[in-house]
């Protein structure tokens, strides 16, 4: 691991360990202790498991999609190159830092840069249709159970939904008319390079122009031969957010506590939102605290603290293990690969 990527690890285990420390002092008493005594290990073991089961759908969308483009692409090389993803995800602002070890793994097993690129970028677009059409559930069908989250949140999600909707629906039609997009990376790309000189914004604007002829191509590639493979990974996605959703359930029944599988639903379609949004490195810190201040409407002050440790543990501080290991994995294949060159 570069120097860079430990500075930014140490910043983020510092972030969300300083916040926890925070959380359990001001939500530790004498009765946790109490009904810790309750707990039942099984179903905390139940809750890992889930989430392991979550990256398993992911790397089967991964699968899916590549073989809708006509890609064999090894499972176990899916699974491991989400992992990967993982432990960068963790260390860059947002959740949604791993793509490019993404891309570059699918590069790896023989998938061409710009379908690989594709494929990732489509695997957003998936997850901003999903959490968009819940959205769209919760607020339009479960309305009043919505509401008890607190209007704050209430009118940041009506917000970022109309937002990632729109975003979603955008993408959608530049797959028809990319104009559309390269006028809008070309507005973003002038703006950099305008201090640049003009030089840097011509090569900026031919490399665009390029990038997103071939995404063109290979989205349209996806809709005419591919639509098994984006259709099964619409259902990986979901099934990835649904498990990732109930883990909170899984251990508050570990904690001898009702499951809040609903409610449960609705907060984390919303920390998932927010934590998109490159705030601190891995959303560390204001993940547990978006969650120890929406949930401690349904679960029981002394035990928010406890909750919210095992809910990182879970969803953060297993990812940044399963990161190194498949970091481990690349570097070594890497290495073997070196050594195989020589003469």
């Amino acid at each position: 691991m570069k120097k860079t990527e430990k500075k930014w690890l140490w910043i983020s285990l510092g972030f969300s360990l300083v916040v926890l420390a925070i959380i359990l002092l001001f939500t530790v008493d004498s009765s946790t202790f109490t009904l810790l005594e309750k707990m039942n290990p099984f179903f905390i073991i139940l809750a890992l498991l889930i989430h392991l089961l979550a990256l398993f759908f992911w790397s089967l969308r991964i699968w899916f999609m590549s073989r809708g483009l006509g890609y064999t692409v090894p499972f176990l090389h899916c699974i491991n190159l989400v992992y990967a993803n993982l432990l960068v995800a963790a260390i860059t602002p947002s959740q949604a830092g791993g793509e490019p070890v993404r891309v570059h793994e699918l590069y790896k097993s023989g998938v061409k840069v710009g379908d690989a690129t594709a494929i990732v970028i489509t695997e957003r677009i998936l997850d901003g249709i999903v959490l968009g059409l819940g959205g769209a559930f919760f607020m339009f069908v479960l309305g009043s159970i919505w509401q008890t989250i607190g209007s704050v949140y209430s009118y940041f999600l009506y917000v970022s939904w109309i937002f990632i909707t729109g975003l979603v629906l955008l993408f959608l039609y530049s797959v028809k008319n990319p104009r559309i997009l390269k006028n809008f990376l070309g507005g973003i790309a002038r703006r950099i390079a305008r201090f640049r000189g003009k030089d840097r914004a011509d090569s900026y604007a031919q490399r665009i122009d390029k990038e997103v002829d071939n995404f063109h191509s290979t989205l349209a590639l996806f809709l005419k031969q591919g639509k098994t493979g984006l259709l099964l990974g619409l259902v990986c996605t979901a099934a990835f957010w649904f498990l990732e959703a109930i883990i909170v359930s899984v251990i508050l029944m570990g904690l001898s506590q009702p499951p809040i599988l609903v409610e449960s639903m609705i907060i984390q379609l919303v920390i998932a939102i927010i934590m998109m949004i490159p705030l601190t490195p891995g959303g560390s810190g204001i993940a547990e605290v978006l969650f120890s201040t929406m949930y401690g409407i349904y679960i029981p002050h002394a035990l928010i603290g406890i909750v919210v440790v095992l809910w990182r543990s879970i969803l953060y501080y297993s990812n940044i293990l399963l990161g190194f290991l498949g970091s481990l994995v690349i570097v070594r294949r890497e290495a073997q690969n070196q050594d195989g060159d020589k003469p």
